[in-house]
């Protein structure tokens, strides 16, 4: 169903992403990724490794690191996949959020959120949309606006 070859999105060393080798309906699993979880305080050591690029959030007091195909799947604020924690399982469950065709690489949002579109911590204009994201902030909280509501329209 699904297959890693180089990506076009990047221009690092690996250029790697996942690819659907079939046609892939929305809402179908595409993948359940094994995770390997540790204390968010140990962190710090995983931050002097290239790892540092490949793990997620897991839960409040954990980060864990994707076993399978799960950290190779690349960014888009325009995603055609989701995924869901399954702590049960100790899992990442990906799923088609949008139908996905054979030939077309898989795509969630790294925010967590199909329509999140808050600057990720890597992309080159993440200092100046950081900047636009807390101006609006100010401004919203000068009017007495909703912040959330008004960040997602930056």
């Amino acid at each position: 169903m699904i297959e890693v070859k180089q990506s076009k999105l990047g221009d690092g060393e690996f250029n790697r992403g996942v690819f659907a080798t079939v046609d892939i309906p929305k809402g179908q699993l595409i993948h359940q990724a094994p995770v390997v979880p540790y204390p968010n305080e140990d962190h710090e050591h995983v931050e002097k490794t290239i790892l540092e690029d490949y793990v997620f959030e897991y839960g409040a007091n954990h980060t864990a690191i994707l076993l399978g195909y799960g950290s190779l799947i690349n960014h888009s604020y325009e995603p055609n996949a989701t995924y869901d924690i399954n702590f049960e399982n100790h899992t990442f469950d990906f799923y088609a959020y949008k139908d996905i065709k054979a030939g077309e690489e898989v795509l969630i949002n790294y925010n967590g959120e199909e329509d999140n579109m808050d600057p990720l911590w890597f992309l080159d204009d993440y200092e100046e949309r950081m900047r636009e994201l807390n101006e609006a902030d100010e401004r919203n909280d000068e009017n007495g606006e909703d912040n959330e509501s008004s960040s997602k329209d930056a």
